[in-house]
């Protein structure tokens, strides 16, 4: 973690990481499947091309359709009809966690899970206690989105609903008098999927795409180190309600974590982590801005005011350098084995230096030479 002034190239790393953020879908282990039988039919119900129209209309209109497989209809339309990918709560809640929660009075009251919270109260959301509530879809950056279009294929399974357009994003609203119940979905401009590289939880971080039938992706690569987060163990986490932290804490991420906890029943793993995307291949760092908001940076600012009266700090900016983070990994797991308990007592600390310091930090790391008078830095 570095305290410096405005780089020049600060956050240039956005567009140029966003072709290389994500991890193509895989199958789950061959070790795993046999458990996980029932994820991969509902993967097929939302990303297999080759569904019939018959079916289609058996999951919104037969005696069997319910409000989660009309919800997987206009899913599969929007990803095999017009190039979407789904991610999100619903690849999380139901594809995964096959979690279904709706009131008991469905029939009479279902119009009362619709609400309006933004300033102009009009872009609906379902309430909170509805699981699944909502689709969550990246529009096609390689196509033109035509929404008419969409809502005539959708109408021709006797699918209704309204589309509110939004600055970035499509809000539509489903099923609003249907007795399965209403939900939501957001399309979101792919320009706008570009610089969501920070992911809230590692349930969160699993998408599905047209014809990868048993596979599921993640939205950014966590398998790697330091964080060495696989598909099986998000999967694992899912199933038993689990979470972890991703991203540093904000007023935003804690009204999150608390409806996953208060509202919905999840645990949250105590291990928060900070994940920033790996660097573009032409570079060996990327510097992400840390927002104000966070505890984080709060933290840090109060450290440092208290070592440096009057002190101004300009930005904060964490480091990702994938080439040092192993290095150090390893290092300390070497130091851990001569630690009584296999505790390193690793401390984080403050460093001062010139601008040019702080480039060669990022980019290369502590340079040994320069130490002087045994002072690595100040605790804080």
């Amino acid at each position: 973690m570095l305290v410096s002034k405005q780089n020049k190239d600060l956050i240039r790393y956005t567009f140029e990481l966003s072709f290389f953020l994500d991890l193509p879908p895989r199958m789950i282990s061959s070790k795993e499947r046999a458990k996980y039988r029932d994820i991969e039919d509902r993967i097929a119900r939302v990303t297999d091309s080759k569904r019939t129209s018959i079916d289609l209309y058996r999951h919104t209109k037969g005696v069997h359709a319910t409000r989660e497989t009309r919800m997987e209809v206009v899913a599969w339309m929007a990803i095999c009809k017009f190039g979407c990918r789904l991610e999100g709560g619903f690849v999380r809640d139901w594809i995964v966690g096959h979690y279904s929660y709706p009131p008991a009075n469905t029939v009479t009251n279902s119009h009362d899970w619709i609400e309006y919270n933004d300033k102009n109260k009009r872009l609906p959301s379902i309430i909170k206690e509805i699981i699944p509530s909502d689709l969550d879809c990246h529009l096609p950056s390689y196509r033109y989105f035509d929404i008419e279009k969409f809502q005539d294929e959708l109408h021709k399974y006797g699918i209704i609903c309204t589309v509110v357009p939004d600055k970035w994003r499509y809000v539509i609203l489903f099923d609003e008098h249907e007795p399965t119940g209403p939900f939501t979905m957001d399309l979101i401009e792919p320009h706008i999927a570009l610089t969501q590289d920070r992911i809230d939880f590692d349930v969160n971080n699993l998408s599905v795409e047209k014809d990868y039938t048993h596979e599921l992706g993640m939205r950014i690569d966590i398998t790697q180190r330091p964080y060495s987060i696989d598909l099986e163990t998000i999967i694992d986490n899912i199933q038993n309600k689990r979470f972890q932290v991703l991203r540093p804490r904000d007023s935003r991420l804690d009204e999150r974590i608390d409806k996953m906890i208060n509202i919905r029943g999840w645990k949250k793993i105590d291990q928060e982590l900070s994940v920033i995307p790996q660097p573009h291949q032409k570079h060996y760092k990327v510097l992400a801005p840390l927002d104000p908001d966070t505890i984080l940076y709060k933290d840090i600012k109060s450290q440092m005011s208290k070592a440096i009266q009057n002190i101004k700090i300009l930005s904060i900016e964490e480091i990702r350098n994938p080439h040092l983070e192993e290095m150090y990994e390893d290092m300390k797991n070497l130091i851990k084995k001569e630690c009584p308990g296999g505790n390193p007592k690793e401390h984080l600390l403050f460093h001062g230096t010139s601008g040019d310091g702080i480039e060669g930090i990022a980019e290369n790391g502590f340079d040994d030479r320069y130490y002087m008078g045994g002072h690595y830095g100040k605790k804080f």
